[in-house]
């Protein structure tokens, strides 16, 4: 019998790519625009691609993205505003909230795992 359901984070609950995406434009309007001339969309594009999916840890993505584009800036820096930033643009796939309490009410024991390095404020999915 099935009691408990564990579910990943990332791709499944979390709608990564789109949070992601939400969570690069929101720093470079407060961060980026501000140090240095970059076109917004090759900016985020790059991000993107360094991140390569969440396969590389930011603060190497960060690094890179400084010294690309010569950004006037501290990785490290960049790097704490995505950890305590990031979890704000948290966005859920459809009916992922609906799912997880259907489910719950039906008594079973909900988990989940991620194989993120970074602890973040618990998430709270915008839907």
């Amino acid at each position: 019998m099935i009691r408990s359901i564990i579910f990943d984070l990332d791709g499944t609950l979390l709608d990564r790519n789109h949070s992601l995406y939400l969570f690069i434009v929101d720093q470079y309007e407060r961060l980026i625009k501000h140090s240095k001339d970059i076109n917004k969309e090759d900016y985020i594009n790059r991000f993107i691609e360094l991140d390569n999916r969440g396969y590389v840890w930011k603060d190497k993505v960060y690094q890179d993205l400084i010294k690309e584009f010569e950004l006037p800036l501290d990785w490290n820096d960049l790097l704490s505003d995505y950890k305590t930033g990031f979890s704000s643009f948290a966005v859920s796939f459809p009916n992922t909230i609906e799912t997880l309490n259907n489910l719950k009410n039906q008594g079973y024991k909900l988990g989940m795992i991620t194989n993120g390095m970074v602890i973040f404020n618990p998430v709270i999915f915008k839907h």
